[in-house]
């Protein structure tokens, strides 16, 4: 096991800059001794996620227009949380932003790396219970459309591939095994 690290920086430059990320590019010397670049993403927020899940087994995806895919996308409800704040609080209001529910009950379901060959992006997600329901209040870039169905029906649509938000899929997986192994 290699935990030391083999690469050497031989110097960095800020490439372009704004509220949500950087972007810097690395001149370096690779593991094996070859001289090139590297590009990484700095996240200026967590990414958060959330499965609502009522007393009847329903949960809420979020659907919307995904610009960088040139596709529309069902999901859990996600967002972003400040570095400065828990990600708990930053998913309690993403919930309530995207949804209109708050929730009494969160559970802290898994961290996880999105991308880390580009970027140093952490998800954390949650399943939130005990929902109580209110007016979503989305975003100016948000045009949602939420849509209730079985949690069951949301974790097979996973496995038919019609989820393929990253989050989504590792979030909605994890449940059903936590809810397999009768540990949720």
């Amino acid at each position: 096991m290699h935990e030391e690290n083999p690469w050497q920086t031989l110097g960095s430059r800020l490439i372009y800059e704004n509220p949500w990320i950087s972007l810097t590019e690395h001149v370096v010397i690779n593991p094996n001794g070859g001289s090139g670049i590297y590009g990484e993403v700095h996240f200026k927020n967590y990414a958060i996620g959330v499965i609502p899940v009522d007393h009847e087994g329903n949960t809420w995806l979020v659907g919307q227009y995904r610009y960088p895919l040139k596709a529309y996308s069902w999901e859990i409800p996600e967002g972003g949380g400040k570095l400065d704040q828990s990600p708990l609080e930053g998913a309690k209001r993403e919930l309530l932003e995207e949804t209109g529910f708050t929730a009494s009950d969160w559970q802290e379901l898994q961290r996880m790396h999105l991308s880390n060959s580009v970027s140093d992006e952490l998800g954390v997600i949650f399943i939130a219970r005990g929902l109580t329901a209110g007016d979503a209040q989305p975003e100016e870039t948000e045009a949602l459309t939420l849509r209730k169905l079985p949690l069951a029906e949301a974790i097979e649509m996973v496995l038919r591939g019609e989820i393929t938000d990253s989050m989504s899929v590792a979030g909605l997986l994890r449940v059903k095994l936590l809810l397999d192994a009768g540990n949720l």
